[in-house]
């Protein structure tokens, strides 16, 4: 199974069947918190939801549009991140990331996206990375800051989110700019 080494605590997997217990399981015990920010969180209702996510994202990878990693902290499935959207043409990654509430503020995710950014621009050779969080999710926000990424704006009312939008704000690394 491939996987992107972190650190001794952390490392990067694809997720896989196997996972979709322990996946649906960090999805509910977080729902309240991730609902805040993620409009897919109440179309998950079972394990078979979960598993056909990661179904989903498989094939996503394999036609090379997309690439989903499981975050694994100490052996633990913990959270989820990846390239939501690969835009070969243009040489464009578009990186999202969701973390079990309970392992919050360890610095796992930002380890998370430095990983992957740097498997972005050293296998894909991308150019640029995009990071879009919503406006008022300051937690998700720090994580580009935290990693130099440049603010660029905002895009108003850029999601629907179960019953109103929410603003986006935008940031984004140049392969130039990235000091791994």
């Amino acid at each position: 199974m491939f996987k992107i080494p972190v650190d001794n605590e952390m490392y990067l997997r694809i997720l896989s069947s196997r996972d979709a217990s322990d996946l649906f399981n960090i999805t509910t015990q977080s729902k309240t918190y991730l609902r805040q920010w993620l409009p897919w969180v109440d179309d998950i209702l079972s394990v078979e939801d979960s598993h056909t996510f990661i179904k989903s994202a498989l094939q996503l990878q394999q036609e090379q549009k997309a690439l989903t990693m499981g975050v694994f902290y100490e052996d633990r499935l913990v959270g989820v991140v990846g390239f939501n959207a690969l835009d070969f043409k243009n040489k464009i990654g578009f990186i999202g990331y969701w973390l079990h509430q309970g392992e919050q503020g360890k610095g796992i995710m930002t380890r998370a996206v430095q990983a992957l950014i740097s498997y972005g621009f050293s296998y894909y050779r991308l150019h640029r990375i995009d990071i879009r969080t919503a406006a008022s999710n300051k937690a998700s926000a720090r994580i580009p800051e935290r990693l130099g990424f440049q603010y660029e704006g905002r895009l108003r009312q850029a999601e629907w989110l179960y019953d109103y939008y929410v603003d986006h704000c935008v940031y984004g690394m140049l392969k130039e700019e990235w000091k791994n």
